[in-house]
């Protein structure tokens, strides 16, 4: 074998050599760790909230989840618990981020309930946590348009598995694995989307809201928005309705282009009226 060969042959073998570990250090990484199989966000579209369970919130109150789907505002939904390390505040972050970035306030045009699915929490602790999130938000709040309650196991539970939210204890770390999103409602408690992540644009969580307002809040421009978007499960947010405006734009131009003939015909009618006038 001539030593120019050798040596390619070298070379393609180290390269081999190299490249195949790190591919299969990138293909052991997409593997989900043991401790997070199961613990994901299942789609339940159009699932009712329970109106039925009963919670407590921030002034040790009771109160029955069907308060918040009283038939006049979307709602907000977020679950998470009190003492999370960090995903949990991350994601309240996104959504008070999306919140103080919506043009529609909280009290007003929606409402938004945050509810800690660990049983440890305390009314104090959701008081406190509203407290930050109150004045981190900056504008005044109407009624219950910004909430946090807490409950037992087994009312939580109920609640999460109506949305699809899967959630479990790690003995070892001490704390809940869980996913990370919201849950928008419509005004009268039926689940309208899903946001996923820790980070809602303003495009997405605006628009789910004013979707889920199903025409009762928000104005004609909201409703204009709407018809040019739509919502694509597959990116899991909004995107342009290309076929929608499409055909929206061919009907406005058979319109405008019928206005023009009728124009036209009543001109040239009006030009040969006048000619007969003046032959005669």
């Amino acid at each position: 074998m001539s030593r120019p060969l050798s040596a390619l042959l070298a070379v393609l073998a180290l390269v081999v050599a190299t490249v195949t570990p790190a591919r299969r250090a990138r293909a052991a990484d997409t593997t989900i760790p043991t401790e997070l199989v199961g613990v994901d966000i299942e789609e339940r579209p159009g699932a009712q909230l329970p109106r039925e369970l009963r919670l407590r919130d921030q002034s040790g109150q009771e109160v029955e989840l069907g308060r918040y789907a009283a038939g006049d505002k979307p709602l907000v939904l977020v679950l998470g618990y009190y003492e999370c390390p960090m995903l949990c505040s991350l994601v309240l972050n996104g959504v008070l981020q999306a919140m103080k970035e919506s043009a529609w306030s909280a009290g007003t045009e929606y409402r938004t309930l945050v509810v800690s699915f660990d049983p440890r929490d305390t009314p104090e602790a959701a008081r406190k946590k509203r407290a930050n999130y109150i004045e981190a938000y900056g504008r005044p709040v109407a009624g219950d348009g910004f909430d946090f309650l807490v409950g037992d196991e087994a009312s939580v539970r109920a609640l999460a598995s109506t949305v699809g939210f899967n959630y479990r204890w790690d003995e070892t770390a001490k704390q809940y694995a869980h996913a990370a999103g919201a849950f928008v409602f419509t005004p009268d408690g039926r689940l309208s989307r899903t946001l996923y992540g820790i980070s809602f644009p303003q495009k997405n969580f605006g628009l789910a809201l004013r979707e889920a307002g199903s025409g009762q809040v928000g104005s004609a421009w909201d409703r204009v928005l709407l018809f040019c978007f739509h919502y694509d499960p597959n990116a899991r947010g909004y995107v342009l309705a290309t076929q929608r405006l499409m055909k929206a734009a061919g009907v406005l131009t058979v319109v405008l282009l019928g206005l023009w003939l009728m124009r036209f015909w009543r001109t040239e009618r009006a030009r040969t009226r006048a000619r007969v006038n003046e032959a005669s």
